[in-house]
């Protein structure tokens, strides 16, 4: 599947800003066969004093810049075309739960990478003992970690409501299990800390996601989105698998990675600091095409 992406970000300020220190994570990652970013570009307004690029430690591609005039309102637009290969979904060659702790006891590294990074609490995510048992519920009776994943993928989407007023990005996954109700970014948080719960390594994947009009109904600009899904690693002979509890499914073609961390927090679209003494207010346009 061939995309072209277009994203817009508007940041409006009560007041001017300035010293504005940001990092942007937005442009579509590579993954090798899997994702391909074929062109990319970043229009910042109004300009930085200094902008740069690097690599985070997940591989997830940064660009920083640097405000220092005065400004009222900040607008960040990326233009994008990837290439998102069609795959079909992993056998399930993985273990069952004990099996799994033990091949994680053996994955001696620390690359990005390496499970050993997503098994405890993150800065987004605690291991929640009410989320825990949650989950040996949900899962039990299944036989491998994959088929576990998948069970849990399929019950937060049945348990749980897509309510975009009852939590915000400050939002923790105790209070959204408890509430069953957010929006990706919480049923992602829930999913991961309850596998990790269980000792199955999972972290935070953002990126876009094509929807699609129904049928006879014209597609309307800007009506696509920045989603958030959960990868779990399932043992060494089946790797990194993505879920996308939002949707009940195994993140497939129309799901287009930005990168990936530990939870919301290392792979925001944008952190940063600023000098202010006003509130703002944030529009996302977000549009994703594809090319026949």
């Amino acid at each position: 599947m061939l995309y072209d992406i277009r994203l817009t970000l508007e940041y409006d300020y009560d007041a001017p800003v300035h010293g504005g220190r940001h990092h942007i994570r937005v442009a579509p990652a590579n993954v090798p066969g899997v994702q391909r970013l074929i062109a990319s570009s970043l229009a910042v307004e109004p300009g930085p004093s200094r902008q740069s690029g690097f690599l985070d430690f997940f591989g997830n591609s940064v660009t920083a810049i640097t405000m220092t005039e005065p400004h009222e309102a900040l607008t960040i637009r990326l233009s994008a075309r990837v290439q998102v290969e069609d795959l079909t979904p992993p056998a399930d060659l993985s273990p069952p739960l004990p099996q799994l702790a033990r091949e994680i006891a053996q994955y001696w590294s620390i690359a990005p990478a390496s499970p050993q990074h997503f098994l405890a609490a993150s800065p987004r995510i605690q291991i929640v003992p009410a989320i825990t048992d949650y989950v040996r519920d949900v899962t039990s009776g299944e036989p491998t970690t994959l088929s576990m994943a998948t069970a849990l993928c399929m019950a937060i989407h049945k348990d749980f409501e897509y309510d975009p007023k009852a939590t915000d990005v400050e939002t923790r996954p105790a209070e959204a299990f408890a509430l069953r109700k957010g929006v990706c970014q919480d049923f992602a948080h829930v999913m991961i800390a309850g596998l990790r719960g269980l000792g199955i390594p999972a972290g935070y994947v953002s990126g876009f996601l094509r929807t699609n009009p129904p049928p006879g109904k014209p597609r309307l600009e800007g009506a696509d989105a920045m989603h958030a899904w959960v990868r779990a690693w399932c043992g060494q002979h089946v790797g990194w698998v993505e879920f996308d509890p939002t949707n009940a499914m195994i993140a497939g073609p129309d799901h287009i990675s930005i990168g990936h961390g530990r939870d919301y927090a290392d792979i925001s679209p944008i952190v940063g600091v600023l000098r202010t003494h006003g509130s703002h207010e944030t529009k996302q346009s977000v549009d994703v095409l594809r090319v026949e």
